[in-house]
């Protein structure tokens, strides 16, 4: 194999769920049929390196210092939304009607990692709470065992400064049938579960 192709596979490999045989059905893909894509890939993503980054305010992917969800005066100041990833803010906005303010903590408590409070930004949420607008804390952190540690963390954090910290649902999916969920799925919605 060609030492150009060669770093081209290797370097497909970074995306996730990209192994040696799929980074090399991709670089063939794109010298053999679609050159003048792969140029604009190249391009956009040089693009994007260079001129994307993080809003001061919730951290999530912008190109301005302020994102546009935080510019946006429609928003309600008092409901602030605590995701792992700005992938899980684009899941909220699609799906739901939420209309209130993020914070992006770009991944979760995880000591093995190295990833602790300070590279969460936990400083950062903790001073825009003490700021006197939120009056509730939604937790929206993956049902991982990193995820509800976060999530505890995060209400520790809530309650001390005097906002209410809340945790989305987790359970039973829509159009799920109780004999085919999970045992830990199934005791997260009994726990979980509401008056109707």
């Amino acid at each position: 194999m060609s030492p150009l192709l060669d770093e081209l596979v290797q370097a497909l490999r970074c995306l996730p769920g990209v192994g040696a045989k799929s980074a090399q059905r991709m670089a063939f893909h794109l010298l053999e049929r679609d050159r003048i894509g792969a140029r604009r890939l190249a391009e956009k993503l040089v693009t994007a390196v260079d001129r994307i980054g993080f809003c001061n305010r919730c951290r999530t992917f912008s190109e301005a210092a302020c994102c546009a969800l935080c510019s946006a005066s429609s928003r309600d100041d008092e409901l602030l939304c605590v995701v792992e990833t700005a992938a899980d803010l684009y899941a909220v906005e699609q799906a739901t009607g939420y209309r209130g303010r993020y914070f992006v903590l770009h991944g979760r408590l995880s000591p093995l990692d190295g990833r602790g409070p300070k590279e969460l930004g936990l400083h950062q949420l903790a001073d825009r709470l003490a700021e006197g607008l939120v009056r509730e804390l939604i937790v929206a952190t993956n049902p991982t065992v990193e995820g509800e540690a976060t999530a505890h963390y995060l209400a520790e954090i809530a309650r001390a400064a005097g906002v209410a910290p809340s945790r989305i649902a987790h359970g039973v999916p829509v159009g799920g049938e109780l004999e085919y969920i999970d045992r830990s799925t199934l005791s997260h919605a009994f726990s979980g579960r509401l008056r109707v």
